[in-house]
């Protein structure tokens, strides 16, 4: 075996290569035995998941590692042209920047998910998962980035003229991309403002419904009316929001006409009626509000003012209410007014 040669390489120096390449698969494979059946049945006997967060992520860079290794190695002692072990250095160096990136992209992407589930396990005002997926995808971009940049440093090409010039075209790409980047703060914003939470109930811009997605780009709300929307978070950074999920109750305010045939005492008795409503429909608060409040042109006008509590259905609420003051008015012999003219005439 060591006549024959091929390539300036003797037979036994060709299969001792290929040997460490089938070594290096071998030491892959124990590995991940080492990984999957010693340190993760240790990390399962422990309290904490942060061990076994380590072990899960870290496992399959360290099998490509031992792979890449192999065969650096195995390539590395046969004869070749200086070119061609000049380009074989440069592409592992490479693959050792890409695979050390990737190992350090998957650990810290996949802690700040275990430390910030655990955060809105225990805060009241709960993190949204969507925007622990934009700090997850920003700071996964980040390292991906600089290992990037590594990698063509380690191939030779010079990093500060290449920023000096994605500088130059960053401001033109910034320009044109201005409303993706502001959708992207506001995404950002929302975070660390935390005007609401997933399936909160908003009002904003005319808009009224529940928080069902909080993305990089958008907001997506599901209106009272089943409609999906979807919103710039630009846009909604920059209105004014109304949670009605913390709110304590949502005020409803509405005016009623009495005829003008209606006495004192039928006023008081109207009066009385509304103030008593939340003896008679359950889900609003005791705390009303029933006022005479002006003789308009065709009705002498009431205004009643009450609470749909946390726990009461938003339409559902006013709808027993209104019925219950056609029903007591009724009863009571109250009439609502309409539009009316008297016309009187002179002979």
């Amino acid at each position: 075996m060591r006549d024959i040669i091929i390539f300036d390489n003797t037979l036994l120096d060709i299969t001792i290569s290929l040997a460490i390449i089938v070594g290096g698969f071998i030491v892959a494979k124990l590995i991940y035995l080492i990984f999957t059946k010693i340190f993760g049945k240790m990390a399962e006997k422990t309290a904490s998941t942060l061990d076994d967060l380590i072990v899960e992520k870290l496992r399959a860079p360290f099998i490509f590692a031992a792979v890449i290794a192999s065969i650096w190695f195995s390539l590395r002692r046969l004869n070749m042209p200086e070119n061609v072990l000049e380009t074989i250095k440069d592409v592992y160096s490479v693959l050792v920047v890409i695979n050390f990136t990737w190992a350090i992209a998957r650990l810290i992407s996949s802690l700040i998910e275990n430390i910030l589930s655990r955060h809105t396990i225990t805060d009241d005002e709960k993190l949204n998962k969507g925007m622990v997926d934009i700090i997850q995808r920003i700071v996964t971009y980040v390292i991906w980035l600089i290992g990037i940049l590594i990698a063509m440093n380690n191939l030779g090409i010079k990093i500060g003229t290449l920023l000096a010039g994605l500088g130059i075209g960053g401001v033109a790409v910034a320009l044109a991309a201005q409303d993706t980047i502001k959708n992207l703060f506001g995404g950002i914003v929302l975070f660390f403002d935390r005007p609401f939470n997933l399936g909160d109930r908003i009002r904003f811009d005319g808009l009224d419904g529940n928080v069902m997605h909080i993305g990089l780009r958008s907001l997506r709300i599901c209106t009272l009316d089943g409609r999906m929307v979807t919103i710039p978070n630009s846009k909604v950074v920059d209105n004014a929001i109304e949670n009605v999920t913390s709110e304590p109750s949502t005020r409803i305010k509405t005016t009623l006409g009495l005829t003008y045939d209606t006495t004192p005492e039928k006023m008081e008795l109207a009066l009385k009626i509304l103030k008593e409503l939340p003896k008679t429909v359950s889900n609003i608060s005791p705390e009303t509000q029933a006022n005479f409040m002006e003789y308009g042109d065709f009705s002498l006008k009431i205004l009643f003012i009450y609470y749909i509590e946390k726990s009461g259905n938003y339409y559902e609420t006013q709808s027993e209410v209104n019925k219950a003051i056609l029903r007591l008015f009724n009863e009571n012999g109250l009439e609502f007014a309409f539009p009316t003219q008297t016309i009187y005439t002179k002979n």
